[in-house]
């Protein structure tokens, strides 16, 4: 804050009229006061947006830290079924346009494909950013609206295929429009 309040300062000093700022002191009292009151108004003390999360220590300062047990399958089936998933996506989109005919099988294989991949991406971002050692309560409360906002687009895509011109035709529409 020093620093901020020095440099207006030496710049409404500098800005002021050599004679005046010589022969009267009372101005000078007035371009600090005014400089001071006008630095203050600028800064403000810099506080966190949010509180700290809780914090739990276990143990003393002398304890090891407890590593978890290793595993080299641990992620690894996660990151394939997600890789699957995606590089299936590209064939199944491109089928019905490049066949030309749309099949209801094909395009529930279609609706139920980007469901899954949404599903696990939206779900790979819970786990990667809502810890759950730091925040439980939260972590449960995204990863139940994850599953009830799959639940309410599962179903939404259900009727959409079921009851009206399905996902494949409203893409064909919309390109041809």
């Amino acid at each position: 804050m020093a620093s901020i309040a020095r440099s207006s300062l030496l710049r409404q000093v500098a800005s002021a009229p050599k004679s005046a700022v010589a022969t009267k002191p009372a101005f000078q009292k007035s371009i600090i006061a005014n400089a001071a009151r006008a630095t203050a108004f600028h800064t403000t003390a810099r506080r966190p947006l949010l509180p700290p999360l809780p914090q739990k220590v276990e143990g003393t300062v002398n304890d090891a830290a407890p590593v978890p047990p290793t595993d080299p399958s641990h992620g690894s089936y996660h990151w394939t079924f997600d890789r699957l998933v995606a590089a299936s996506l590209v064939p199944i989109t491109l089928t019905p346009f490049a066949a030309g005919s749309v099949h209801p099988v094909l395009d529930a294989t279609l609706c139920a494909t980007l469901l899954i991949h949404s599903h696990t991406g939206f779900q790979n971002i819970i786990v990667d950013y809502v810890p759950k050692y730091r925040v439980p309560r939260a972590r449960k409360a995204f990863s139940w609206g994850l599953n009830a906002a799959t639940v309410v687009v599962g179903l939404a895509l259900y009727q959409y295929e079921t009851n009206d011109i399905g996902l494949t035709e409203t893409i064909k529409r919309i390109w041809k429009a």
